[in-house]
């Protein structure tokens, strides 16, 4: 189906979809800037300053992870009755997704050279000043990358906006796609979001761009702090305020709804089924993913050039475009090239790769970049060719971050629920399908066992990206 041209701009220009738009970009640029600012002062804290269970906190710091976005505002709305609007939405989102830059910034401080701030120091700047011009040039690529991860999801989020009754672009597009009968002028309005999307991306290439590169030659490390008793507390008490407004209360308040759940609830072999099912898409999902990530990875790190942003630019579109939009695109494209593929596990693991592609560019590319090109070079000049270098030499050094991101993929397959919707083999549910089962007739207190398994499934990923993050800060102190 088709829309006139001439359809399409008084739908884009009327003041409904300047509205959603309005909001639409308030809501990514608070949420993107309260994550960036959460993110890095968590990584900062738990890779400099000496904690009691420092351990802990850092697991801690990954564990929001676990919980998808939705299920945070549906513990919030039970904790806070007639919670609702673009405050306590950004509030959600900020909690929910601090961790796409705490994850890749606290590697990013452990490799971080202290040597370039204790000069800075040594000519007389402030430790804040020699932090601002030193330290945090080095850390601002990984910072950037998942901050850019923190725009996407907040752009193309959907359940969160819907529950807090923020009207977005993306709610606006579900209900064109639900109420209207030309799905096309829904189209046109994605158009709108991949426009935001591509801005976003071009904003976070130019600030990586404008990064000062340091030499990586040996790197001093930096000694952990140690702060005064009032000052501890005080830190300590601020990590355990955010773990408990994003860990705890969620699956608190779905606990509650359990003595509730009287009807539509699943048998227990329909959730054991949904559990292996889910993490067996994530799995699969998140390694199709990497393998496809690898490659773009490499070139934006390595090279230089128009070809290379325009590329990066169009694999991060499609995490901005919601999964219905592209779960709709795969239908309609199976329908027509390949009618076999439609509801079966091909399309449904390639809208995973569509819309999850940018958190493994993400996390590889800074792993990549962080590899010296004189080890490749030297590689080359013995006479190997340019993939044996990549597999030998590039691949082992950047695999903690290619495996960050990988987990971060698997995390987000497992809480995606539109895409699945559409497109998975009849008879096939997840842990998040079978939560919309319930929660679409009202059923709140059979959707809580779903909405808390899917939270234990999602803490495989989340302690994994936890475990590697204290393992490498372990390896290099």
């Amino acid at each position: 189906m088709t829309a006139d041209p001439a359809r399409l701009a008084p739908v884009l220009l009327r003041p409904r979809t300047l509205e959603l738009l309005s909001t639409s970009i308030v809501v990514t640029l608070a949420t993107s800037a309260g994550a960036f600012l959460l993110g890095v002062a968590t990584a900062w804290t738990l890779t400099r300053v000496a904690l009691p269970w420092g351990g802990v906190w850092r697991v801690a710091a990954c564990l929001p992870l676990a919980v998808p976005s939705f299920v945070a505002a549906f513990g919030w709305m039970g904790l806070v009755p007639g919670l609702s609007g673009i405050g306590p939405l950004v509030g959600v989102l900020v909690l929910s997704t601090a961790p796409y830059v705490t994850v890749p910034t606290m590697a990013a401080f452990v490799r971080a050279d202290q040597a370039v701030a204790d000069a800075a120091v040594s000519l007389g700047r402030s430790p804040g000043a020699a932090f601002v011009t030193a330290t945090l040039p080095q850390v601002l690529p990984a910072a950037l990358a998942g901050t850019l991860l923190v725009a996407l999801y907040a752009l193309s989020d959907f359940g969160a906006p819907a529950l807090l009754r923020v009207d977005t672009l993306t709610t606006g597009i579900y209900a064109q796609f639900a109420g209207g009968f030309d799905r096309s002028l829904s189209a046109a309005m994605a158009l709108v979001l991949a426009g935001l999307a591509v801005a976003c991306v071009v904003a976070e290439g130019a600030l990586r761009r404008r990064s000062p590169r340091h030499a990586r030659g040996r790197v001093v490390d930096a000694a952990r702090r140690h702060l005064g008793p009032f000052a501890t507390a005080a830190v300590t008490a601020a990590l355990a305020t955010v773990t408990v407004a994003s860990v705890v209360v969620p699956p608190a308040a779905l606990a509650a709804r359990l003595p509730r759940a009287d009807r539509y609830v699943s048998g227990v072999d329909d959730l054991a089924v949904a559990t292996a099912t889910t993490l067996a898409l994530g799995v699969t999902a998140a390694g199709v993913t990497v393998v496809a990530a690898l490659p773009i990875a490499w070139l934006a790190a390595r090279r230089r050039g128009r070809f290379v942003a325009v590329l990066e630019a169009i694999t991060s579109v499609g995490h901005a475009i919601p999964g219905l939009v592209v779960a709709l695109a795969l239908v309609s494209l199976t329908v027509a090239v390949a009618p076999g593929a439609y509801q079966g596990p091909t399309a449904l693991i390639a809208a995973y790769v569509v819309l999850f592609l940018p958190k493994a560019v993400g996390s590889a590319r800074s792993a990549v970049a962080a590899v010296r090109p004189d080890l490749e070079d030297a590689a080359l000049s013995l006479g190997d060719p340019p993939p044996r270098v990549f597999a030998r030499v590039t691949l082992p050094l950047a695999a903690p971050g290619v495996l960050a991101g990988g987990v971060l993929v698997w995390a987000a397959v497992m809480k995606e629920l539109p895409a699945t919707l559409l497109l998975r083999p009849i008879g096939v549910d997840t842990l998040a399908t079978e939560l919309w089962r319930a929660t679409s007739v009202g059923a709140y207190g059979a959707a809580a066992l779903p909405a808390l398994l899917l939270i234990l499934v999602g803490l495989v990923p989340a302690l994994a990206v936890a475990r590697g993050i204290r393992s490498i800060g372990e390896d290099s102190r």
